[in-house]
């Protein structure tokens, strides 16, 4: 996920300008408020986001997790959409847990 210092947010391998990671953080949050239906965390370095299934949803993940990898390369996002639903899986490596455990945080609902 973006860095984000107000937060604690501090993945050092983040390229995206300091100015846009707030913006970024918000588009996430959005996501997350709407769509996620359940949280797993099946490892340690993988979480799974069960989101509300709709062409919207699928688009904005898509597009959003795309953008992430561009500036925090060390993501893998898999979006998976079969019979109904739509998850999305997200991996880090080991030394990544710590940015992977606050977007869980992130994405929990409320």
């Amino acid at each position: 996920m973006t860095q984000h210092v107000a937060s604690g947010w501090v993945p050092s391998a983040c390229t995206l300008p300091t100015v846009e990671q707030p913006l970024r953080l918000v588009e996430f949050d959005a996501l997350f408020a709407r769509a996620v239906q359940a949280v797993q965390r099946p490892e340690q370095t993988r979480l799974r986001l069960e989101l509300a299934f709709s062409p919207q949803n699928a688009a904005q993940a898509a597009e959003l997790t795309a953008r992430e990898t561009s500036c925090c390369s060390f993501f893998a996002f898999t979006l998976g959409i079969a019979e109904g639903t739509l998850t999305l899986d997200v991996r880090v490596p080991q030394r990544q847990t710590a940015v992977l455990d606050a977007l869980q945080a992130r994405a929990e609902p409320v």
